[in-house]
């Protein structure tokens, strides 16, 4: 029963825990993907990445505030760069390839005290509005994710 319960979750129908990006979760079922780091001590600053799709098109938006010498939080008062821009089918393959193999899990209400994150959130359709925290598959994947989201911010 439970292998047959589990193989209708990678169809969204029912919840068997963990969940990996690119075998239960399938690259065409990706709506969003959130990547967000603030830290409110001395120095506070708050970066935020978010891929979506909108009107057929793949998006990369952008947003980083920062209060030099200055405790938290940050404020829209303190945005020192934003944007939002269209990308190529290879810079969506490409942010695909540095999430792939990662797993999703069930969002909690367990409030993590003290932590900056960053905070990663994978949206895709059968995630039931809960199957939606993500964690990469290894630290090389989310450094190269954290630097490849700089350079389009750059850009």
């Amino acid at each position: 029963m439970v292998v047959f319960l589990c193989a209708l979750s990678s169809i969204g129908l029912f919840g068997c825990g963990e969940k990996t990006v690119g075998k239960n979760i399938k690259y065409g079922n990706i709506t969003e993907f959130y990547w967000t780091y603030s830290n409110i001590n001395f120095n506070a600053e708050y970066q935020r990445y978010h891929f979506f799709t909108e009107d057929g098109k793949y998006m990369f938006f952008h947003e980083h505030r920062e209060r030099k010498n200055q405790y938290g939080p940050c404020t829209e008062e303190d945005t020192t760069a934003v944007g939002t821009v269209e990308l190529s089918e290879d810079e969506w393959n490409t942010m695909l390839d540095l999430i792939a193999d990662g797993h999703v899990t069930k969002r909690t209400d367990d409030a993590s005290a003290g932590s900056s994150g960053p905070w990663t959130y994978l949206y895709w359709k059968g995630d039931q509005g809960k199957y939606q925290v993500f964690e990469f598959a290894d630290p090389e994947k989310a450094f190269g994710f954290e630097d490849f989201c700089r350079t389009l911010a750059e850009s």
